[in-house]
C-alpha cells in the first residue's frame, strides 16, 4: 500500500473514532465542555477528537472508564483492512500458514488459512485430513475427537472424507463423504474428520467456521452477568415448548401474572395454565391475542417453524440447481447444505460459464467468502467507492466481499461461496429499517450533538 493510502487511512479512521467519541457523548448526555471538565482536558482537545484531527489517546479512555458507566472498548472502531470492498489471499500465501496439528502424538491435520478480515464474521480454514482409517467404523480407535467449538461450522469436501459426530443423543456417528457434499454443525458439537484408505490423496476440507449472534457484544455482555446468563437460554427443543418459554418470558419482563393475562385475552386461568403445561397447543388466533396483551409482534412469540438436528449433511446430488441471471445465465448455481436456524447463511456451489457480458450482475447484503475449487483461473470485476477494479483468481486462491458490493465472475471454472448476514440482519436490520434511511448515517456514525445549544424552534 503506498504511503498517502495508508495516510488516508489513518485520517478515515480517526475521523470514525471521533464521530463515536460523539455518540457516547450524547448517549451520556455530555456536552464537549462537560465531558472536557471531567475528563480534565481542553475543551479544544475535546473539540479536535470528535473532529478526527488528533488521535483519542488511552490515557483520556482510562480516564473514562473510570468517572463514566463505559468499557474501554466501546471508545475503538474496527479497523477496516478490506480497503477497495474484495480482499484476496493467494494460494501461495495459504500454503507459507500451514502448520501441522498432532493429536495423541501423531500428525492429524494440516491447517492453512484462507482469506480473512477483520470486518468479517467468518475465520474459514483449509484442512487437509492426514488420519487414514480403513473402515467407517464410528469407534475406530484411530481418530481422535474434538470437544466442538462456539463456531458455527460449514464444511465442503474434497476428496474421500469420513466425517465423525455426536448426534442429539450423544451417539457417534460416521457420514462418508465425497468431493462436493457439504455439512453443518452448531457449536460445541464434537465431532473430527478422516481419510479413508486407499485414495490417491489426503482427504481435505475447507471448515468455514462463523460467529452468530452470540459473538462480540453479546458474549460480551453475556460474559458479565455469569451465571445470570444462562437464564436466557429457553427451551426450544420442540415447537410446543418454545411457544410456551417465550410466552412465559415475556409475562416475566412484564410483570404480568397468569390472573391478568387471563383477563386482558378473555380466556380463563386454568385453560391457559393447560397450554403453559403442554397438555394442549395454542391456536394461532389465541397466539395472537397472548401477542396484543403483551405489546408484542406475534414473531416474537413464535419458534422457528422447523427444530433442526445439530448435525446436516447434504450429499452433492441432492443440491437444487438453477441458472442465473434469467437472461445471460452466466452462472449456474448449486444450493449446498443450509439450515433454518441460520436464514442469513447461503453456501452455494457456483459454475462460471464463459460470457462476455460486462455487467456487474452479483450482489448480496451478506457478507462473502469465495475459494477457487476448480482448475482455470477466474477474474472478479468489481466496482468500490466510484472505482472499478479486477483481479485474476487462480485454483486455491480465496477472497472476501463487502456487503452490497458490485461484482461478477467472468472465466470458466467452478467457486464455493459462503454468505453470512453477520451482526446487521434479523432485528438488527428491523431496527435500522424502522429508524428509516433518513437517520441511517447517524445511527452508523454520528455526526452532531443531539442538541443544538443556539435552539432550534
Amino acid at each position: 500500500m503506498l504511503k498517502t493510502e495508508k495516510n488516508n487511512l489513518a485520517s478515515t479512521n480517526l475521523i470514525k473514532i471521533g464521530r463515536n467519541f460523539l455518540g457516547i457523548l450524547n448517549d451520556l448526555k455530555r456536552r464537549p465542555e462537560d465531558a472536557a471538565i471531567e475528563l480534565n482536558i481542553s475543551l479544544e482537545e475535546i473539540q479536535s477528537i470528535i473532529e478526527g484531527t488528533i488521535e483519542l489517546s488511552s490515557e483520556i479512555v482510562d480516564h473514562a472508564v473510570k468517572i463514566w458507566p463505559v468499557n474501554k472498548r466501546d471508545f475503538y472502531v474496527i479497523d477496516d483492512d478490506c480497503y477497495t470492498g474484495v480482499k484476496i489471499m493467494l494460494s501461495e500465501e495459504s500454503k507459507k500458514s500451514s502448520r501441522i496439528m498432532e493429536r495423541a502424538g501423531k500428525p492429524y491435520y494440516e491447517y492453512r488459512d484462507t482469506a480473512m478480515s477483520r470486518i468479517a464474521p467468518f475465520r474459514p480454514e483449509w484442512i487437509m485430513e492426514l488420519c487414514h482409517v480403513d473402515d467407517n467404523d464410528p469407534e475406530n480407535n484411530s481418530i481422535q475427537w474434538n470437544n466442538g467449538h462456539f463456531m458455527h461450522q460449514f464444511t465442503y469436501f474434497v476428496g474421500e472424507v469420513n466425517f465423525y459426530y455426536k448426534d442429539n443423543n450423544g451417539e457417534k456417528k460416521v457420514a462418508i463423504m465425497n468431493t462436493g457434499d457439504s455439512m453443518y454443525i452448531t457449536p460445541f458439537v464434537s465431532h473430527t474428520f478422516a481419510t479413508r484408505n486407499n485414495t490417491k490423496s489426503n482427504g481435505l476440507i475447507l471448515a468455514l467456521t462463523y460467529g452468530g449472534k452470540l459473538t462480540g457484544d453479546v458474549q460480551q455482555e453475556l460474559s458479565s452477568l455469569s451465571n445470570l446468563g444462562v437464564e436466557y437460554a429457553l427451551d426450544f427443543s420442540t415447537k410446543n415448548s418454545s411457544i410456551i418459554s417465550l410466552l412465559k418470558y415475556f409475562c416475566e419482563i412484564s410483570s404480568i401474572s397468569i390472573d391478568e393475562l387471563s383477563k386482558r385475552v378473555g380466556i380463563k386461568k386454568e385453560q391457559i395454565l393447560d397450554y403453559e403445561d403442554g397438555k394442549i397447543s395454542i391456536p394461532h388466533d389465541v397466539l395472537q391475542k397472548f401477542a396484543e396483551a403483551l405489546n408484542v409482534n406475534l414473531r416474537d412469540l413464535l419458534p422457528n417453524d422447523k427444530i433442526e438436528k445439530k448435525v446436516i449433511v447434504q450429499k452433492h446430488n441432492d443440491g437444487k440447481k438453477w441458472s442465473y441471471p434469467n437472461l445471460t445465465k452466466c452462472y449456474e448455481f448449486l444450493e449446498l447444505v443450509h439450515t433454518n436456524t441460520l436464514p442469513f447463511s447461503k453456501a452455494f456451489e457456483l459454475e462460471v460459464n464463459n460470457t462476455d457480458d460486462k455487467k456487474l450482475d452479483l450482489r448480496a447484503g451478506l457478507h462473502q467468502y469465495v475459494y477457487n475449487t476448480g482448475n482455470n483461473p477466474i477474474v472478479i470485476n468489481w466496482e468500490f467507492d466510484g472505482k472499478e477494479f479486477s483481479e485474476n483468481i487462480e485454483s486455491g486462491d480465496s477472497l472476501y466481499i463487502k456487503p452490497f458490493i458490485k461484482h461478477n465472475f467472468r472465466g470458466n471454472g467452478k467457486l464455493l461461496i459462503l454468505r453470512i448476514g453477520g451482526k446487521v440482519v434479523g432485528d438488527s436490520q428491523r431496527e435500522l429499517s424502522f429508524i428509516g434511511k433518513n437517520n441511517t448515517e447517524r445511527a452508523i456514525s454520528e455526526t452532531m450533538q443531539w442538541f443544538d445549544p443556539k435552539g432550534n424552534n
